[in-house]
């Protein structure tokens, strides 16, 4: 799997136009680089956290563990990613933020935020937005759980792998590498490894993708996000009413 250095100023950046000052204030925020290695727990469910965080590079998953010892990935963060926004109501995690590949993420205090809404509102409004879009994905991705079939669960979860690896300025086209096991991929839309290897067959069979070496090719992804309904999230957004940059 491919990675980038795409910084929050850069995702940002793909909507308006960031003022130098707001470039240096969103700087300020990836100060404190740190690198962790797969397979790190960054975060414990419920445990105590003040600090927010922006992914630097690599790939992580945040996920909750239920109550019969189950696992539900509920996001994956890839670079440009700002999570750990609870720590502004809770002071505490909701979920397990572990490292799916080598990363590096950048802490920053709370207390940052605030100065952000104080000398630069647009920013502070872009963080909504984030904040927003990912509200929406979630919830697209719960109605999937209870309302899609198995089949439309695992081709959304790949366009929806692909758009984010987009946003974070990865290199993939019509080929990408999910860089998911099977049994990761099911424990983000509910189905066990077995019922997503065979819904993988079912969607190579009908030609809409192929396989190839960890790489999924997407034949016709039009067709395909038509067929199971995928809305691309980060598109079509109405951003008409931010006020000016500082």
């Amino acid at each position: 799997m491919s990675v980038s250095n795409c910084g929050l100023a850069d995702r940002l950046e793909c909507w308006i136009a960031l003022t130098p000052a707001e470039r240096r204030a969103l700087a300020r925020l990836e100060e404190k680089p740190r690198p962790i290695r797969r397979g790190m727990v960054l975060l414990d469910e419920r445990g105590r956290s003040e600090d927010l965080f922006v992914v630097r590079d690599g790939m992580l998953m945040c996920y909750v563990l239920l109550d019969d010892g189950r696992r539900q990935i509920v996001r994956f963060l890839f670079s440009g990613d700002l999570f750990s926004l609870s720590a502004l109501a809770y002071g505490r995690s909701p979920d397990t933020v572990v490292a799916m590949s080598n990363a590096t993420v950048c802490a920053f205090d709370r207390s940052e935020v605030a100065r952000l809404a104080t000398d630069h509102p647009r920013l502070m409004s872009l963080l909504l937005v984030l904040n927003q879009i990912e509200r929406v994905i979630t919830t697209d991705r719960l109605a999937g759980l209870g309302r899609t079939s198995a089949r439309t669960r695992v081709a959304t979860l790949l366009l929806a792998l692909r758009a984010q690896m987009r946003q974070a300025g990865m290199d993939v086209d019509t080929a990408f590498s999910p860089g998911l096991t099977q049994e990761e991929m099911g424990d983000a839309i509910g189905l066990t490894a077995v019922h997503v290897n065979r819904m993988l067959r079912q969607l190579e069979e009908e030609g809409m993708i192929a396989r190839e070496g960890g790489r999924v090719i997407l034949h016709d992804e039009e067709r395909l996000a038509r067929q199971v309904g995928y809305v691309d999230r980060y598109e079509g957004l109405d951003l008409s009413w931010l006020p000016p940059g500082r």
